[in-house]
């Protein structure tokens, strides 16, 4: 009798606390739910520097009508390239040390598809021949001579890329032929766009002429998907700008994308990405920014030294903003 009274009273108790953690799961799941979700904020359009307003309000043009992000990135930063008054990407774009205009660019869409294109000459709209390469061949990069022949035989323009101003600061830097880079000068060296659709769907895009006077045949972080850009649709978006060898080193795009993955926003995971670097390497002679977006439209930014800004624009902002630093 004793042990039946025993056993009943420990049925009893299980069922006592089996209710008390129902009860408890089902006020958190309420709580839950009555908790506003995060505002979703799309179409948004994001890029590094100062050159970036003119390149999200060309995106914005698409993404405002119902457009793709693809599009959208690509048209942004072509309208950079376009521009002969910028240094650092396309045509007007400064030369290595022996005064060749080589560019460099890369694109990824939502479904992980991606082109690009690295010691490209002679064709001043390298991120469209990066889009070709994605769209229409098997491959991710071509590079150099078999570059130019792709955008020849599909119908881009050869023309010389070394403008009048170009030329005469090469010929300046020539006297003394000495290379040391200048943070923020330079190392904004980039032009990196990332957009999120009314579809909720993201693409980025990322085109550079390089460091200025750069050694004939260097290739920095910009073409290379995983170092100048990634996107991954299910998480978000990152590019970086500043010195290429340094992103290389991190793979600092994909270690953006993937600490937003484990649950960091794009703040957070832009400033660990910037952390990485400071810890492994001798930063303070040169520059590195991180921008990203994620899916719900959020966006963040940082950078080592002061002075690294970045554009966004959306339905009701157009901003230009000062990235927080590891450097005060």
């Amino acid at each position: 009798m004793k042990r039946r009274k025993f056993i009943n009273q420990s049925i009893l108790a299980s069922l006592g606390v089996f209710s008390s953690c129902n009860a408890a799961e089902s006020s958190e799941h309420q709580n839950k739910a009555s908790t506003p979700a995060e505002k979703i904020i799309r179409p948004l359009v994001i890029s590094t520097w100062e050159h970036g307003l003119q390149a999200n309000d060309r995106a914005w043009e698409i993404l405002s009508k119902g457009g793709k992000a693809i599009d959208a990135v690509e048209q942004g930063v072509r309208i950079v390239e376009d521009d002969p008054e910028i240094t650092s990407v396309g045509i007007g774009g400064f030369p290595d040390r022996d005064g060749n205009v080589t560019l460099d660019a890369c694109i990824m869409d939502e479904k992980g598809n991606c082109g690009s294109v690295s010691f490209l000459q002679h064709i001043k709209n390298p991120i469209s021949v990066a889009r070709k390469v994605m769209d229409e061949t098997p491959h991710v990069m071509l590079s150099g001579e078999g570059a130019l022949q792709f955008a020849l035989a599909n119908g881009f323009k050869k023309e010389n890329l070394l403008t009048a101003n170009a030329k005469k600061e090469w010929e300046a830097w020539k006297k003394e032929a000495k290379y040391k880079p200048i943070i923020n000068i330079e190392n904004h060296d980039t032009i990196g766009l990332l957009a999120i659709d009314k579809k909720g769907d993201i693409s980025g895009a990322c085109t550079t002429s390089g460091l200025a006077f750069k050694l004939h045949g260097r290739v920095g972080d910009s073409p290379v998907i995983g170092a100048g850009l990634f996107v991954d649709n299910e998480i978000g978006g990152a590019t970086a700008t500043g010195m290429g060898e340094a992103v290389l080193k991190t793979l600092g795009s994909f270690l953006v994308v993937e600490l937003m993955r484990q649950g960091l926003s794009p703040q957070e995971a832009c400033k660990e990405a910037v952390m990485r670097v400071v810890r492994k390497q001798k930063y303070k002679d040169f520059q590195i920014g991180f921008i990203a977006l994620n899916k719900k439209g959020a966006s963040g930014a940082f950078c080592i030294h002061p002075g690294f800004n970045f554009a966004l624009k959306s339905e009701n902002r157009k901003l230009m903003i000062d990235a927080e630093s590891y450097v005060s």
